[in-house]
């Protein structure tokens, strides 16, 4: 398998794992949840496939590790950059940069960086306003999937994780 070119950045909840399905301690760590239909397959496949992959995430550190543990793709990600450890939330370049920064990449990359994400204020303004080509999930009725302003117009819409398989290709295939 030769070694693939684009990066993938992923956000967690309503992206991979669905956030009505979480089960919080007293302390707010999601104890447990169910992956959304499809995403536990698609991680495994672009990991499988070569793709470097990066988890991109607010909330607690505790809770992603428990949640992608227990649905077997916690070892799939190369870097996880959480809001808990980096005292900012999405859209915050300092996510973004850091992740970047724990895959030893630099600023030459960002052109074969995607970021994925249900949350048009976070996930895909943040990658826009980085630099890196955003992906918007529009899977969950719990986020707007209207843009507010132009900052929050993605590259790409996908309606279902499955979908991120094809598009991947075909941004890899345009790095070749």
């Amino acid at each position: 398998m030769s070694e693939k070119k684009l990066i993938i950045f992923l956000d967690s909840g309503d992206t991979i794992i669905d956030e009505g399905t979480e089960i919080r301690d007293d302390e707010q760590v999601v104890l447990r949840a169910n992956v959304i239909p499809g995403a536990d397959t698609m991680v495994k496949n672009l990991y499988e496939r070569g793709y470097t992959l990066a988890l991109v995430a607010d909330g607690l550190a505790q809770s992603f590790k428990n949640m992608l543990v227990q649905n077997g793709i916690y070892d799939c990600f190369s870097a996880m950059i959480y809001s808990e450890c980096m005292k900012v939330s999405k859209p915050d370049r300092r996510m973004f940069k850091a992740a970047v920064g724990a895959l030893d990449l630099s600023e030459a990359d960002y052109g074969r960086i995607i970021m994925v994400g249900n949350n048009l204020s976070r996930d895909v303004k943040g990658a826009n306003e980085f630099g890196i080509t955003s992906v918007h999930l529009a899977w969950t009725p719990r986020y707007p999937k209207t843009p507010a302003d132009e900052s929050e117009k993605p590259d790409y819409t996908i309606n279902t994780p499955m979908e991120l398989l094809d598009l991947v290709e075909k941004l890899e295939a345009e790095l070749s």
